[in-house]
């Protein structure tokens, strides 16, 4: 009820302002009644200055003056009437617009498309039911933990809606609160290493790692644990035993698991690639590397390159004689943007080839062009 006596205010307001401008007298329009009257006026005006200087009679200028003023009469009267009948009907007609039709027509567009069955919802009901609304959820829940930081379920119930809004950083104090106060569990274990990865950019760290583990001990079964940990097998070029525990995931794994095809890429990938590639060229890709690698997602390809470039850079720990290996993994570490280990695998390289000969020269343009510094070892 409070809402239509609102809403009746306002309407009367706006009302009252349009109608302000259409009560007022409005101005005399020039038309041909009017110029009559100006005429008639300046007839009698040079009937007495004609009388005065007695170019004409007194009995002729009386009724010259009697007739004029009947034509002033009837003049005037039209004049009043032109003015009055438009004015008038032009006002009517917009009061009635300003009283009725747009009042109506609001009322009938609100009851067409507004909801006035809905109930006021102020900030705090909201909050209390936030429906569908994932934003007002996450606002209701820090709400509730300022007051109580100690509330082990309410961070489980944060947690994986911070990591599903890209939130990484509040996701991994959410997991962590949670598992402090209610203990590890699967999910726990499994988002806050989840979360950890991303916030490596897909890298599996070493404490993410740590709780995939704790993870996997306490369900064996854990799909999740056993493809992080074997991610993470890849990533440190450790391919035969990442490959090992590919295939076993994909001989455990029900023939409609959603993960399965994810995994049999990861086996193609690693398949495709030895220890030391066809020609004896360290860290080439393959043909059935490329292939596998056209196949997968941004994310899975990048990681594809990172675990070859971890292979190439064990490869030359052991062999630091070869010049193209060195040249080949200071460039991918660059296009993996880590910088860091480009600079590092340079300085590496200049111990083996100083700046001063013929391949250190060469290390040392090619760390010119792909701006690398060169740590005062080249010029």
């Amino acid at each position: 009820m409070l809402f239509w006596i609102l809403v009746a205010i306002l309407t009367a307001a706006v009302a009252a302002v349009l109608l302000l401008p259409l009560l007022r007298r409005p101005a005399a329009a020039a038309g041909d009644a009017s110029h009559d009257v100006e005429v008639y006026r300046d007839q009698l005006e040079e009937l007495k200055r004609d009388e005065a200087t007695g170019l004409i009679a007194a009995n002729e200028a009386e009724l010259a003056r009697a007739e004029v003023a009947r034509r002033l009469i009837a003049a005037s009267k039209a004049e009043a009437k032109e003015q009055a009948a438009p004015a008038t009907r032009r006002n009517r007609l917009a009061q009635a617009f300003v009283i009725v039709i747009l009042p109506l027509t609001g009322l009938c567009l609100y009851i067409a498309n507004g909801r006035p069955d809905l109930p006021a919802q102020p900030l705090a009901e909201r909050l209390a039911n936030p429906g569908n609304d994932v934003n007002i959820l996450i606002a209701r829940a820090e709400s509730h933990l300022a007051r109580n930081p100690d509330d082990g379920a309410g961070w489980d119930l944060l947690a994986p809606i911070y990591y599903r809004n890209g939130r990484m950083e509040d996701a991994a104090n959410a997991f962590s609160q949670a598992i402090r106060l209610l203990g590890p569990n699967q999910e726990r274990l499994d988002g806050y290493a989840e979360t950890l990865i991303a916030q490596a950019n897909g890298i599996v760290t070493a404490d993410a790692r740590a709780r995939l583990e704790q993870s996997l001990a306490l369900q064996a079964d854990n799909p999740r644990a056993k493809y992080y940990l074997a991610l993470a097998l890849e990533q440190d070029g450790r391919r035969a035993e990442a490959r090992a525990a590919f295939e076993a995931m994909a001989k455990d794994a029900p023939a409609d698991a959603p993960w399965l095809p994810l995994v049999n890429r990861h086996i193609a990938a690693l398949a495709g690639g030895t220890e030391t590639a066809p020609g004896g060229a360290l860290g080439n890709p393959t043909a059935g590397d490329v292939a596998a690698a056209e196949e997968m997602s941004a994310g899975d390809r990048q990681q594809m390159i990172a675990g070859m470039v971890d292979s190439l850079a064990a490869k030359l720990a052991d062999d630091p004689d070869n010049l193209e290996g060195w040249m080949r993994i200071i460039r991918s570490y660059v296009v993996l943007d880590q910088r860091p280990k480009a600079e590092a695998a340079l300085q590496t390289a200049l111990k083996t080839f100083p700046a001063d000969s013929e391949n250190g020269r060469q290390l040392v343009a090619l760390a010119r062009d792909l701006s690398i510094s060169t740590g005062g070892g080249g010029q």
